[in-house]
């Protein structure tokens, strides 16, 4: 019997697999659909795609603009244990502290909670799970996904891409 976490983690895996085969629906223009109550408008710090292009690698663009997965344990992030603040890779603003880390053994960097007035949430219903998916409140940069199973105090699991956010040491 698989517990939820495995579960979950097999299945983004085939969803992962899904979007490298190109397998899922998507616009004409390339960008995955999204769910109907995405963040809509004009962000703080907003870019063209080539503008986004030129400020980030491959991979980070794909994860950040076009929401998708990094493969689990190959961010050096998630073996990140330095006290600091990770902030999103986009635009820098910064998203959790590290007093929020801990490992979930996901393969993913995972927090208890967001700085303040760091994230953005909406619902996400790909790969026929509903999910909760965290976005830079400032420039909508995909972080990762937000779930219940996370430690005290607030019970909830920040699963972030570490392509998606920057570390910076704290200096005493």
């Amino acid at each position: 019997m698989l517990s939820r976490r495995q579960f979950m983690v097999l299945s983004g895996g085939a969803g992962v697999a899904a979007i490298a085969l190109g397998m899922l629906p998507k616009f004409a223009d390339g960008q995955a659909l999204v769910a109907p109550d995405a963040p809509i408008g004009t962000f703080e710090v907003s870019h063209t795609d080539d503008e986004w292009h030129a400020l980030l690698s491959d991979d980070q663009f794909q994860v950040l603009r076009r929401e998708a997965t990094e493969r689990p344990y190959s961010s050096p992030l998630n073996e990140e244990h330095r006290g600091g603040t990770f902030a999103c890779a986009g635009c820098q603003l910064p998203l959790f502290s590290s007093t929020t880390k801990f490992d979930s053994h996901t393969g993913w960097p995972s927090f208890w909670t967001p700085l303040d007035n760091a994230t953005a949430i909406r619902t996400d219903t790909s790969f026929g799970v509903l999910r909760k998916e965290v976005h830079c409140r400032r420039c909508g940069g995909h972080l990762g996904h937000v779930f219940t199973d996370g430690p005290k105090p607030t019970g909830l699991r920040y699963c972030m891409n570490g392509l998606a956010m920057s570390f910076a040491e704290q200096t005493t």
